[in-house]
């Protein structure tokens, strides 16, 4: 076994290059008789020749019995110490019409940050009094329509919108329930554009302004506040940051009932997946028993009543539930010079780029973070030696990476086709047309079956939308979507 001196530390060399590795593989991924990966029993190439590469590939039943896990383990710690758990389904790391009923059907609110995502919602028959509006920038026409809606709470971001919601509450004569944002400070082990609880950033307000805050909503007839909100950051492994922000939170929310009531209190999501074998992150149930635990005993120490708990996760939910399937285009290898530590002289590794039918339009976050995923070789299996690869995209961008580092079979080939685990999140929320690239399909797999979500764009949906655009007399004019 040669390790290559080019891989990054956390990398290990595998015994076998085909493996999947559980802890990162959709709970219904396997490979068949063939060799070939299957979720929910549909295979890759079948997948590939149907709805065509890039794909996004969601494993339905993976996802919702991970939503209703964690609605369970929070429930089930809440109930334990005499209160109540809401959980929120983050709506931003993947929304459709589909996944939005699964997650309704399944018990839990939604939580949306737009006009859009609110549309999408409503679209799927979701009980408005169950969703909760989010966002530092919520338009008063996003505003208006939410409380027209009779959504179940806004979130308030800033002094501007207590005036906007309580203005908008009053046009529609409700009394709409509202959280205030604050951040506790808690800097959660995270990348720096992922952590959102430090002072110098967008989001919410400072937790010394909390009371003030508090004061002016209680001052409008028509809110209702109800507690308040914080979200230390995501993709966090351990509870140690979510129980110290509860802790700086309660401080506050124990003055905050001097005032009134203040029965509730969100903690926000951020819950850390696996994307590699490397990543190792804390199990829902030991995350619910931590935090609300937490919660417990420091509502013991300041002798208040515990409030009712909310929670907002979503990679955690369908993250692990998504694949990627790319058809592999070209593959080059090149020469890297690794500088010799000390006096010791440098050296040279070979780097193998595998270049894929996608990239950072429908995976930015390689990109946009750094983040590390893995890759398999999807529509076979091979005893060929593993080689460090580097699977890029096709954009005319160097950074368009989506996995920096891993070990694929050393034949992997033009037309083969690869899959990366743990895209279910955040890859469609923010997928674009760079390049001018259509998006693709989003397909559910279910008991054998496959069913889209979302279908592929055309290049006949790009050009739509393009003023400048004729559209040819017939189909046989224009090559757009053969």
């Amino acid at each position: 076994m040669t390790v290559s001196p080019i891989a990054p530390a956390w990398l290990q060399h595998p015994d076998d290059a085909n493996a999947l590795d559980a802890a990162v593989w959709p709970q219904n991924a396997a490979r068949d008789a063939s060799g070939e990966i299957t979720v929910a029993g549909v295979s890759a190439s079948a997948l590939a020749e149907r709805f065509g590469t890039p794909l996004y590939v969601i494993d339905e039943a993976d996802a919702r019995a991970r939503a209703r896990g964690i609605r369970d383990a929070f429930a089930a710690e809440a109930a334990a110490i005499g209160t109540t758990a809401t959980v929120y389904y983050a709506a931003k790391a993947l929304l459709t019409v589909d996944v939005a009923r699964w997650m309704a059907e399944d018990g839990l609110w939604i939580d949306v940050c737009s006009g859009g995502e609110l549309a999408v919602a409503l679209a799927a028959g979701a009980d408005p009094a169950r969703l909760g509006l989010h966002g530092n920038n919520k338009s008063v026409a996003e505003i208006d329509r939410a409380v027209g809606a009779g959504i179940g709470v806004v979130v308030i971001d800033s002094a501007i919108e207590i005036e906007r919601v309580a203005e908008a509450a009053a046009r529609h004569g409700r009394v709409q329930a509202v959280r205030l944002r604050v951040n506790s400070g808690v800097h959660a082990h995270t990348h720096d554009f992922l952590a959102t609880a430090h002072e110098d950033q967008k989001f919410g307000v400072r937790l010394d302004q909390a009371v003030e805050y508090a004061s002016t909503i209680r001052s409008h007839d028509s809110l209702r506040f109800l507690g308040l909100h914080c979200h230390i950051g995501s993709q966090i492994f351990g509870s140690d940051g979510f129980a110290e922000s509860a802790a700086r939170l309660l401080e506050v929310h124990a003055e905050l009932l001097a005032g009134g009531e203040v029965p509730g209190l969100n903690l926000g999501g951020g819950f850390g997946i696996a994307y590699t074998s490397a990543d190792d992150p804390t199990p829902v149930a030991e995350l619910a028993h931590a935090i609300v635990g937490s919660v417990a005993r420091e509502c013991a120490r300041l002798g208040i009543p515990v409030p009712a708990l909310a929670f907002e996760p979503g990679r955690s939910i369908v993250g692990p539930a998504g694949v990627t399937l790319y058809e592999v285009g070209t593959i080059k290898d090149v020469l890297v010079t690794v500088p010799g530590e000390d006096a010791a002289p440098s050296t040279e590794a070979v780097r193998r780029y595998v270049s894929v039918d996608g990239g950072m339009s429908d995976n930015a976050r390689t990109a946009l973070y750094g983040a590390d995923y893995s890759v398999r070789l999807a529509s076979r299996v091979t005893d060929a030696q593993p080689a460090l690869v580097r699977i890029a995209g096709k954009h005319c961008e160097s950074g368009d990476i989506v996995v920096n580092a891993d070990y694929l079979p050393g034949d992997v080939r033009p037309g083969d086709l690869v899959a990366v685990p743990a895209t279910g999140a955040y890859c469609f929320s923010l997928s674009s047309n760079y390049n001018y690239l259509t998006r693709p399909a989003v397909v559910a797999v279910a008991d054998g079956e496959a069913r889209v979500l979302v279908r592929r764009e055309t290049e006949h949906d790009l050009l739509a939308r393009d003023a400048g655009y004729s559209a040819p007399t017939s189909p046989a004019d224009n090559g757009a979507d053969r």
